[in-house]
């Protein structure tokens, strides 16, 4: 997307026949969508919710503008009046939902939606893209920073993520869930993320000797210097590093670090701690990189590999092991009337609700009850009114804020269910009075 340019064509065409449709039909009434993950993809026991500074941004500026009524006017299936009606349209709604950096599971509704119907419907795919995206990556980069064990873990992902603004969310998502910083350099100026970054193949390959590549980077940077050690031979890398560490240490600096990116991690981490360290150089660190995920994590964590840092790029970027969730938006209330969905696999609870997270004296996570909004259940409501008349609810935490907020819950949930393989399932339940409403509205379709 161009810098300043409207989303509101960011829809499927679907949501705008429908909307016509309801505009001929004169359905006009308050409606109420549920957003919500269905199920849980496989190793994975939580999701990290994120995403909803976008919506509300999205929300907030909804319009159509000139271009955008004539090219929708240009597709010769939308009648004049409706286009009329298109280019008035605001979104008036209010908004709950639950903080990002939460933890959340299935069938909790992550945000739910209430509005004319007509602005309720129009905004469904932005919504369930921006949620989908964000949350599925601060899922995955939440699994790589528990599995690495106490060490700072950094994104590397820009460069193969799918497309520019993916590239942005995933830096976002990532800090959010734990992670230290990123390579992302608009990412910092836009979010204030924490930079980071040392030096590709390409800068050691294009000197003559592995070493002067070594001398000319910390010549240039005295004070951050990490060396990239692997092009060649890593051995051979960290002994050419060691040498460039005692001439930085001749001149008053020091050398900050070297970075593996390839071959057996593991073993070569010992081997290159053992010469950095029969040299003296005992506080340089050891940073790893090259298509690590949390499985790898997790392996290099138990090996007890001597690794600081870790850089982690396109397995976390693009979620590889699970790139997609069954995330929906359903329709759960309209014109004050509660509704639901009965399709197999894919049925919904109806009418507006609430979340209820019981925890106990120490703060961990014991269950969750999902309610109806006007009830009253033991535990901590976690949906809260984030928007009002199309206008978002003063105070919106920073993103520092928002990661706080991660890792406090996700040092409350319990470890089985933390778990990176066959995680156990947290309690989740529903009220007897949201259980009677379904299957009374269930008895009275069928």
């Amino acid at each position: 997307m161009k810098a300043g340019e409207n989303q509101t064509l960011l829809t499927d065409l679907y949501q705008l026949t429908m909307a016509q449709a309801y505009f001929r039909a004169q359905r006009a009434a308050s409606a109420t969508f549920s957003l919500f993950i269905r199920s849980y993809p496989p190793e994975r026991g939580y999701f990290v919710s994120a995403g909803l500074q976008d919506v509300l941004d999205y929300l907030e500026s909804l319009s159509f503008d000139a271009a955008e009524i004539d090219f929708l006017d240009s597709q010769k299936i939308f009648f004049p009046d409706f286009l009329n009606h298109l280019a008035k349209l605001r979104f008036t709604g209010q908004v709950w939902a639950i903080p990002e950096g939460q933890i959340l599971f299935t069938d909790e509704p992550v945000i739910e939606v209430t509005a004319p119907i007509i602005e309720a419907q129009i905004v469904e795919t932005f919504i369930i893209n921006q949620i989908h995206l964000q949350s599925l990556i601060a899922t995955k980069a939440a699994r790589c920073v528990h599995a690495a064990g106490g060490r700072t873990v950094v994104d590397f992902a820009l460069r193969r993520t799918h497309g520019i603004d993916a590239g942005m969310k995933v830096a976002r998502a990532s800090y959010l869930a734990g992670f230290a910083g990123t390579s992302n350099v608009k990412a910092g100026q836009r979010y204030g993320i924490p930079l980071v970054g040392t030096m590709a193949h390409s800068f050691v390959s294009s000197f003559e000797r592995e070493i002067d590549a070594f001398r000319a980077y910390a010549a240039t940077f005295p004070a951050n210097a990490i060396l990239l050690i692997d092009t060649y031979d890593t051995i051979a890398g960290a002994k050419n590093a060691v040498q460039v560490g005692r001439e930085m240490a001749q001149r008053g600096q020091k050398l900050l670090g070297v970075r593996l990116d390839s071959g057996d991690m593991a073993a070569l981490s010992v081997e290159v701690r053992r010469i950095l360290d029969d040299e003296g150089l005992t506080e340089v660190k050891i940073i790893g990189s090259g298509g690590l995920d949390e499985f790898e994590l997790a392996q290099l964590t138990a090996a007890n590999a001597p690794f600081d840092s870790y850089g982690v790029g396109t397995k976390m970027g693009v979620s590889a092991d699970q790139p997609w969730s069954d995330i929906a938006y359903k329709l759960v209330e309209y014109d004050a009337r509660p509704v639901l969905k009965l399709s197999t696999g894919k049925s919904s609870w109806p009418g507006r609700k609430q979340l209820f997270r019981v925890k106990d004296s120490r703060g961990q996570a014991q269950g969750d009850t999902i309610g109806l909004r006007d009830e009253e259940l033991p535990g901590e409501r976690l949906l809260t009114k984030v928007m009002h008349d199309g206008k978002r609810m003063a105070g919106y935490p920073s993103l520092p804020e928002l990661r706080e907020i991660f890792v406090r819950e996700f040092a409350a949930l319990p470890e089985s269910v933390r778990a990176l393989r066959q995680p156990s399932r947290f309690p989740v339940e529903f009220s007897a009075k949201l259980k009677s409403l379904r299957e009374q509205l269930a008895e009275k379709t069928r």
